[in-house]
């Protein structure tokens, strides 16, 4: 979604209305965890000051990510609701801003970024899919348990000796004469 300044000038008095689909591959690319990204479905309004635009809108896209657990793939919907600025102001009457404003260099609004980033701020951390506790049994070297699973082998196993420290329980148990 790119427009150009000169192009947004005829929705001044109105208003324009958003309502699109983007594809954001590139987002693949910045996060190695998102699989796939279905369409973005991008639905709202912007308004125009003097040198700014302000977009009030609603995203939507189903992300495919990697089950934490099982590494299969889970869909994870998302929908993110935010208000952007851009403006075009002269570089000398930018204010000192926290970073709400995205400034615009040349003519062109480029929509695109702004949607990659909010996408990549809505991917999780961890994400689990249905029904997978308990069925990873584990790989060479390693077993998956959960705390039930462990507090009940502890009170069904009776404490190891470590058998290099065998002996040494043997020489505890003599008694001095």
């Amino acid at each position: 979604m790119k427009w150009s300044i000169h192009q947004l000038s005829k929705y001044r008095q109105n208003g324009m209305p958003i309502d699109a689909e983007v594809q954001l591959d590139d987002v693949m690319k910045r996060n190695n965890d998102i699989r796939h990204i279905s369409p973005v479905h991008v639905k709202g309004h912007c308004t125009f000051g003097a040198s700014q635009m302000t977009c009030q809108f609603t995203m939507t896209a189903t992300l495919t990510l990697p089950c934490s657990r099982t590494w299969e793939d889970v869909e994870y919907p998302i929908e993110v609701d935010t208000v952007e600025i851009f403006s075009w102001a002269d570089p000398e009457h930018r204010g000192n801003d926290d970073g709400d404003i995205h400034y615009i260099d040349g003519e062109v609004i480029d929509f695109n970024p702004v949607l990659e980033e909010l996408v990549l701020l809505e991917v999780p951390m961890q994400i689990f899919k249905e029904d997978t506790e308990g069925k990873v049994q584990g790989g060479k070297n390693w077993s998956y348990s959960t705390d039930e699973d462990e507090a009940r082998q502890k009170e069904n196993d009776e404490p190891k000796v470590d058998p290099r420290l065998a002996d040494l329980a043997k020489y505890f148990d003599q008694t001095d004469e």
